[in-house]
C-alpha cells in the first residue's frame, strides 16, 4: 500500500476514533444530565414527603391534646359528680338527723302531754307531710309539740 493510503487510514481512524470520543463524552454528559434531574426530583419529593410528615405529627400533637383536654374535663365531671354524691349523701344524712331528732321531740312531747294520744300515728302524718285522716282538728291534738 502506498504512504497516501495509510495516512489516509491513520487519519479516518483517528476521526472516527474522535467521533467515538465525542459520542461517548456527549452520552456521558447526557446522562450526568439525567441523573442531575432525576437527583432534584427526588429531593423534591423528599421536601414534599418531609412537609407532609411534619404536618402529619402536627395534627398528631393537636388530636393528642384534645385528647388530653377531653380527659382531663372527663376526670374533672368526675370528681364533680363524687362531690356532689358526697354532698347529698351528706345532706340524706343530716335530714335523717333531723327526722330522728323532730320524732324525738315528738315522743317526748306526746309522753308529757296528758291529752294527746298514745299511738302517735296522727305526728307520724305530719311528719311524712299527710294530712289529718280526721276533718276538724280537736282541742286534745293542739298540744304542745
Amino acid at each position: 500500500m502506498s504512504t497516501g493510503t495509510i495516512v489516509i487510514i491513520v487519519i479516518a481512524a483517528v476521526v472516527v476514533v474522535l467521533l467515538i470520543a465525542m459520542l461517548a463524552r456527549a452520552a456521558s454528559q447526557k446522562r450526568r444530565t439525567a441523573h442531575r434531574e432525576q437527583a432534584g426530583e427526588l429531593r423534591e419529593q423528599a421536601r414534599t414527603r418531609s412537609i407532609q410528615a411534619e404536618d402529619a405529627r402536627a395534627s398528631a400533637d393537636e388530636q393528642a391534646a384534645s385528647a388530653r383536654r377531653a380527659q382531663a374535663e372527663a376526670d374533672e365531671r368526675a370528681a364533680q359528680a363524687r362531690q356532689d354524691r358526697a354532698a347529698a349523701e351528706r345532706h340524706a344524712m343530716v335530714a335523717e338527723q333531723e327526722s330522728e331528732a323532730a320524732r324525738a321531740h315528738h315522743d317526748q312531747a306526746r309522753a308529757i302531754d296528758p291529752d294527746a294520744s298514745d299511738s302517735g300515728h296522727d305526728e307520724a302524718l305530719a311528719l311524712d307531710g299527710q294530712p289529718e285522716r280526721d276533718a276538724a282538728p280537736t282541742e286534745e291534738r293542739t298540744g304542745v309539740e
